[in-house]
């Protein structure tokens, strides 16, 4: 095996698809291709992916995640009409408007899929900036970045997991997760730069996060409830629903975590308003632009 190969673990019969990030002589570090886990196995434990079965699993990845998009579109869809026939009601004509969608900034531990969202938040029209960051070095980044860029939400993710131990107090303990603590100090400083939860969002965790920790430190969307997977995109998905919720609307938790991919065991969070806004009469300014991904090394 080399590092880059597909492989599934045997313990686990095969549930989650890894590539192989890092090898040593007996074991081998280990990232979901499409669920933030973090993991490390023995090298006897693992056994590569065949080809019909890779073709297999990415197609069934593939069907699932044109689902989400769809949704995500849909309520995008919804909303501009909504927007409309308000503004006809109201002004008894149709005025041009502008819009204002919460602004996204988004750490992502995944270089892969930081970029795949920003893809996404751009097609969905929220405007974002995001960059590649280790866990480990989100909570120094978010404290050089939130006085300049001053976001509306903030998304952090990237990769996680839960030790296995024998401890039946193990799931409670911080230090059970490979990056919970690391995630758990960024929202510390989020919170730090401003306490109030509707003024700045915070969606933080990965798979099987420790969800109740990363509330208590201030997130008002976070994983993972039951310790359970979450698909890479559902972090984006939540942020872009509070980004083109309108602010005098409240973010229905059920409605909003039900379509996701992850489900209420997977994700969770607190009563949290929206933060769109619309304008009258339109703008004449330029076409907004929507930095791409960047790299924080």
């Amino acid at each position: 095996m080399r590092q880059g190969d597909l492989v599934v673990r045997k313990s686990y019969n095969g549930d989650i698809v890894f590539r192989i990030q890092q090898l040593t002589q007996q074991k081998a570090l280990l990232k979901g291709t499409d669920f933030r886990l973090l993991a490390d196995s023995p090298l006897t434990d693992l056994s590569a992916l065949s080809e019909s079965s890779r073709n297999r699993y990415e197609e069934e990845m593939r069907v699932k995640v044109a689902e989400s998009v769809r949704r995500m579109e849909q309520f995008r869809r919804g909303q501009v009409d909504r927007n409309r026939a308000l503004l006809k009601q109201e002004l008894r004509n149709t005025h041009p408007y502008f819009e204002v969608p919460g602004k996204v900034l988004h750490l992502d531990g995944d270089q892969s899929y930081m970029h795949k969202s920003m893809d996404l938040y751009k097609e969905l029209g929220v405007p974002a900036q995001g960059f590649y960051v280790p866990e480990s070095q989100m909570a120094d980044t978010l404290q050089r970045l939130l006085p300049q860029l001053r976001p509306d939400i903030v998304v952090l993710t990237g990769h996680d997991g839960l030790v296995r131990t024998r401890n039946a107090e193990g799931a409670r303990n911080l230090s059970s997760y490979k990056n919970s603590h690391h995630f758990v100090n960024a929202v510390n400083v989020a919170r730090q730069y401003e306490r109030n939860r509707d003024a700045l969002v915070i969606f933080a965790g990965a798979c099987q996060s420790h969800f109740e920790a990363l509330l208590m430190a201030g997130a008002n969307f976070a994983s993972s409830p039951r310790r359970v997977l979450i698909h890479a995109l559902d972090p984006l998905y939540i942020a872009s629903k509070v980004a083109l919720t309108p602010i005098k609307e409240t973010v229905h938790i059920v409605d909003v975590i039900h379509h996701t991919m992850s489900g209420l065991d997977g994700l969770g969070g607190i009563e949290t308003r929206g933060s769109y806004r619309i304008g009258l009469p339109s703008l004449q300014a330029g076409e907004a632009s929507y930095p791409q991904a960047n790299s924080l090394t």
